[in-house]
């Protein structure tokens, strides 16, 4: 890729709720070097995201363009050396600038949760994009940067020290709070509608190796052992006796190691898909015996166990209204809307903390901690996303391309680049 394109980053969807904020930290941070511009639909709304930046981002040049148009975003990818993107549904809205990326060689960043659109972004473009050199990075955002990488660190400390490859892996959600995302609901309905409509598409959502890069290739799948619930007298276990049967069928679980109780992660469905796209994409290199999971931590005794069942319920009455018509009318009524988001207040409370656990294949055990003091959905977010578009526009990430994870095309410079925003990515030996 030359120096010859008009715009070193283009920032896409400008305009919506993540897309100003994404502008906000660009304005404030990127090198005044970096080529940035503005893209989205309407001239009028990129005007005025413009004009509330700081300093030269004032004078940042606006493009007016339709993603669904390939002529357009065709015209658009070849005027810049990144594209960076925050124009969701992806499934609906993204494959014609993903695919005109992968054609131009310019790389790409979005933030996608979705599977099946990362599925078939891989079948239309991976090829193409490793000819050309673009390396198209999705889910740069809390959907799977923290998961992502902190795999990637853990498997890194395992190998520097000779302890081997990843065994059993655990991501436990240890403390979340930030608004919700009406993006990731309008994702979540998308998909629930098309995989309604066909066998084929649930099947490939259900895989848990359905991104991966050589399918026959992969381990056959097996759930995480569960492991024991207490089962002492008093409160606790007349409480354990009434989850017994919603353990085997939801995940609430008591975990063994931590001494908490757990429940599903709603994003884990996702961002397990990535991890395990990485550790294909790299040969295998956390391991042939790696299986790895995400848990959210809601607490010990008889309150942890009720708030792991009550999780649990609700995310299973989410994606079960999500999964019908009329669900999906009445859900529509209560959730976020596409490009709505919280509260300044809100945002400014928000933080993540996570922390991986393995056992490695010589017995040793780790323990990485990857969180940040910002709103996980929107403006840790933003940051995330911005950062990964300018180590795509300025760091030297080598010549892959292809249809990439974030660990796996931005690995080490990404993490460099967000301990510098107070991103905590911590190896400890246990």
């Amino acid at each position: 890729m030359t120096d010859s394109r008009e715009f070193d980053l283009v920032l896409v969807g400008a305009t919506g709720f993540v897309g100003r904020l994404t502008a906000q930290h660009l304005a404030e941070h990127a090198p005044s070097s970096v080529r940035i511009a503005l893209a989205g639909r309407s001239e009028a709304r990129l005007a005025a995201v413009r004009d509330s930046l700081p300093g030269a981002a004032r004078d940042w040049p606006l493009v007016v363009v339709d993603t669904t148009d390939p002529a357009a975003v065709a015209s658009l990818a070849e005027r810049t050396r990144v594209v960076v993107t925050t124009v969701g549904p992806y499934a609906r809205l993204g494959m014609p600038l993903a695919s005109a990326c992968a054609a131009a060689g310019t790389h790409y960043a979005d933030l996608t949760g979705e599977v099946l659109f990362v599925r078939d972004s891989i079948d239309t473009n991976d090829t193409v994009a490793q000819e050309s050199g673009a390396k198209i990075v999705h889910a740069c955002g809390f959907d799977s940067i923290p998961s992502d990488l902190g795999v990637w660190l853990t498997a890194q400390q395992a190998a520097a020290d000779g302890e081997g490859t990843l065994g059993e892996t655990l991501l436990h959600v240890r403390t979340l709070r930030g608004g919700v995302s009406g993006g990731t609901i309008d994702s979540m309905r998308v998909q629930a509608i098309e995989t309604a409509g066909s066998r084929e598409r649930r099947r490939a959502v259900l895989d848990p190796h359905g991104l991966s890069p050589d399918r026959a290739a992969e381990p056959p799948s097996r759930n995480r052992a569960v492991r024991a619930a207490s089962s002492g007298g008093g409160v606790a276990g007349s409480v354990a006796g009434v989850l017994d049967k919603a353990k085997a069928i939801s995940g609430v679980r008591f975990d063994e190691v931590t001494k908490r109780w757990v429940a599903p992660f709603f994003m884990a469905s996702f961002n397990t898909r990535i991890v395990r796209r990485s550790n294909a994409l790299t040969g295998w290199s956390y391991g042939r015996e790696f299986r790895y999971d995400e848990v959210m931590d809601t607490g010990r005794g008889p309150l942890g166990a009720v708030k792991a069942g009550a999780t649990a319920g609700v995310l299973g009455g989410l994606f079960a209204g999500m999964s019908t018509g009329p669900g999906r009318a009445v859900l529509d009524r209560v959730l976020p809307k596409p490009g709505e988001g919280p509260s300044e207040k809100t945002m400014d409370s928000g933080k993540f903390v996570m922390q991986v656990e393995t056992t490695t294949t010589t017995g040793a055990r780790y323990r990485t901690t990857v969180g940040a003091p910002y709103d996980p959905g929107y403006t840790g977010t933003a940051i995330m996303l911005g950062q990964a578009g300018l180590a795509l526009a300025q760091d030297d990430l080598g010549p892959r391309g292809g249809v990439l994870t974030p660990a796996v095309a931005l690995d080490g410079a990404l993490v460099e680049r967000l301990r510098g925003f107070d991103f905590e990515f911590e190896v400890e030996r246990r």
